[in-house]
């Protein structure tokens, strides 16, 4: 059934989870990493070099108070930019052939629109997380002088003003993350897998986020630890964790959502 021809937008069903079912996600993740990992690095690239790029373009146009923003803003797009690592999950299950190419074929997916509109509907998210972050700069440290980037640091750790911004812009970002994360857990892997709307999939998300709240923030606790690790140096280390996380994250949805 096309997502177009999808029952009303109710939630689905949702199983419990627990501690237990999060490391069985991880572990199962990281065996689909491990069966094919030269072709998924292709994938994982597009994190560590789009992150270096933005850095160097705050850098090169010292908007220094974007930077952490942008990095931190840029894990709301994972759950989308994962799509292809969920394709390849759900082929190796079934299956069938995992080789690259199939990481693409997402695209003829009948759930693609719904996934697409998800996908723009989280991209307007970060736009709005970065305009919030950049009124609060301006708000409380909109006279710095933006000349280097030790010039920006200094006021940002020793002035009143600079840890209201820290303190205030942290608060914020962890509601969008809170948003973000609630309504994505599982819903791509959804929409991927019964091409049900993309109401029917935020809902079935947010449900199962109710229905297991210890078990969820155990997971958000570990994508957040994952790609801090993964961050260090550089970005680089997300070359295994985004996959890693990605192919989990379909295993996840399987353990949530009753099939």
């Amino acid at each position: 059934m096309a997502a177009n021809d999808a029952a009303p937008a109710d939630a689905l069903p949702v199983n419990e989870i627990g501690i237990a079912d999060i490391k069985d996600a991880l572990r199962q993740g990281y065996s689909d990493f491990m069966a094919q990992p030269s072709h998924l690095l292709f994938i994982a690239l597009i994190y560590p070099i789009a992150g270096i790029l933005l850095a160097r373009l705050t850098v090169s146009y010292n908007i220094f108070p974007l930077l952490f923003p942008l990095a931190s803003g840029f894990a709301l797009l994972g759950p989308f930019a994962a799509i292809g690592l969920y394709e390849i999950s759900r082929r190796r299950e079934a299956g069938m052939d995992t080789s690259w190419k199939h990481a693409l074929d997402v695209v003829h997916s009948p759930g693609i629109g719904q996934i697409a509109t998800l996908g723009a509907l989280l991209m307007g998210v970060f736009l709005a997380w970065l305009f919030s972050a950049w009124i609060i700069y301006r708000w409380l440290m909109g006279d710095v002088p933006l000349d280097s980037f030790e010039g920006f640091m200094t006021p940002l750790l020793t002035t009143a003003n600079g840890w209201t911004m820290i303190i205030l812009g942290n608060s914020l970002g962890l509601l969008f993350a809170i948003l973000v994360f609630a309504m994505t857990v599982i819903s791509f892997p959804l929409m991927l897998d019964r091409h049900v709307s993309m109401a029917t999939a935020v809902k079935t998300s947010m449900a199962a986020v109710e229905k297991s709240p210890r078990g969820m923030l155990y997971w958000a606790l570990t994508i957040t630890a994952l790609l801090v690790l993964g961050s260090l140096p550089v970005l680089v280390g997300l070359i295994i964790v985004m996959p890693v996380l990605g192919h989990a994250s379909w295993h996840l949805y399987r353990k949530v959502v009753p099939r």
